[in-house]
This record gives structure tokens, sequence and C-alpha cells, in this order.
């Protein structure tokens, strides 16, 4: 990754998304090193949109949040929340103009299963395809 499209990527994610234990998030930060941050949730539904909004302006170019499959979810509705608060995220940053793509969300799949270094790396795809954010850049 070079300098121009090195961006930063805060990730939440439910810890019931397989291959997603320590030793995965530990070896994820060792590749990714600074261009990702990992914020591991007991349950996606326990994500609010303030997360998202703060990591959005404090060092995040994008943040996306990894959840369990639908009908999945050991706390029955935590994935549905989650899905709920990024369109309320969403809504709330293409109010002052920035990209709705700068919030984004993965729903995991029961058929075709993924770890949590698969999910990332479709994350940090995305992240690459916007600009630095504006938030960011200062005079």
């Amino acid at each position: 990754m070079t300098g121009e499209q090195k961006r930063t990527l805060a990730l939440y994610y439910c810890q019931n998304v397989p291959a997603s234990g320590e030793k995965e998030r530990q070896d994820l930060e060792e590749k990714y090193r600074k261009s990702i941050r990992l914020f591991p949730l007991p349950c996606s539904g326990r994500l609010e949109t303030v997360h998202l909004l703060l990591a959005l302006e404090e060092f995040a170019d994008m943040a996306y949040i990894i959840t369990c499959p639908e009908g999945e979810c050991r706390y029955s509705e935590g994935n549905k929340r989650a899905k709920k608060r990024v369109g309320r995220t969403r809504a709330i940053i293409a109010g002052i103009g920035l990209e709705e793509e700068r919030i984004g969300i993965i729903i995991g799949s029961k058929d075709n299963q993924m770890s949590l270094s698969d999910y990332a790396s479709i994350a940090m795809e995305n992240a690459l395809k916007l600009p630095s954010s504006p938030v960011h850049s200062r005079p």
C-alpha cells in the first residue's frame, strides 16, 4: 500500500464471527499495522451510532461492523440492531456531506462462513475505493 492509498479502517466485529479470537486479531494488526483498528464486541447489537461517529471523527476514514448471520445472533436481535444503527449513522454523515459508504456492514452468512481475516480484507478493499476522509485534513 502506498502512502497515497493509505486509509485507516475502524473494524468492529461480533465475537461470534469465525476465527475471530485474540490470535487472529493480533495477526490482522500485524498485517495491516496502523491501517486498521479492531474492536471486538460481545454482540454487534452493542455497537451504538456514537461509536461509529467517533471513529470517523477521531481517526478512521471508514468504519465497518461485521455481524453474525441473520437469525444466528445469540442475543436474538443484535445483528438487526447493528443494521439499523448503521443505517442511522449513514443518514447522519450524508447529512453533513460525507459519503455514506464510509460506514459499512457485513452480515455473515450461514452458508458461506468466512473468517475475520476474510471480512477484514473485504472492508479494506472498500476503504481503498474512497478518498481519504476530509474530516482529518486540517489546514
